[in-house]
């Protein structure tokens, strides 16, 4: 069974026995809540923001479907080495709002996932000088 919010009419009973002197644990055994939900109703009620329970459920991911998944799919058939960033940059500039981290996670659903070296070799240095040597054999005590 799914949590729900406390029916309205419950949330007026309970606040209108508060109201009427009855004590938080009396109100609370009486309805069949806990404590802390009738303090929670006696305090929505004596600072007049009304009883109406509050939306459920949280924040939903964005995701990219319809036109603008087939935008993504679109751009990288045509051009198969962009950055997450410049992919956003361009389906920002086409009108579709979108931020990187949307098309990252989307990227990720798909499959696709961006190489910084696609032969996966090691980097050279930074300036240009040689690799590091290998790491030698272990010594052996003798």
């Amino acid at each position: 069974m799914m949590a729900r919010p406390l029916s309205l009419d419950l949330r007026q009973r309970v606040a209108a026995a508060l109201a009427g002197g009855m004590t938080v644990r009396a109100a609370a055994l009486r309805f069949g809540i806990s404590a802390a939900t009738a303090v929670r109703i006696g305090q929505l009620d004596r600072s007049g923001r009304g009883l109406a329970p509050a939306k459920m459920g949280g924040h939903v991911k964005p995701m990219l479907r319809g036109a603008a998944a087939d935008a993504v799919h679109r751009r990288l058939a045509a051009k198969t080495d962009w950055t997450v960033r410049a992919l956003a940059a361009d389906l920002k500039a086409a009108g579709i709002d979108v931020s990187h981290d949307t098309v990252w996670r989307f990227l990720r659903r798909e499959g696709k996932t961006f190489k910084k070296n696609a032969n996966r070799q090691r980097a050279g240095q930074a300036e240009g000088g040689a690799l590091p040597k290998p790491l030698e054999e272990p010594s052996t005590s003798t």
